[in-house]
């Protein structure tokens, strides 16, 4: 889904409409911030994600080093 300028120009004038001139910067910085919590939230579960695919690897190949008793 692209967005090109004609389309960004049309949101950005409804929501000029909607809210009026003073509330678009206070919108702006409060979307700003959401992005970046969940950019920050997303980063840290991904990062917790990997450690746990780490821990996995290394528990691995010291069960493979183990031979089967016959």
């Amino acid at each position: 889904m692209n967005l090109g300028m004609p389309e960004i120009l049309v949101i950005l004038l409804i929501a000029l409409l909607l809210f009026g001139p003073k509330k678009l910067p206070e919108l702006g910085r409060s979307l700003g911030q959401s992005i970046r919590e969940f950019k920050r939230g997303a980063q840290e579960i991904r990062e917790e994600l990997e450690k746990a695919v780490d821990v996995k690897e290394e528990v691995k190949p010291a069960s493979a080093k183990e031979e089967p008793k016959a």
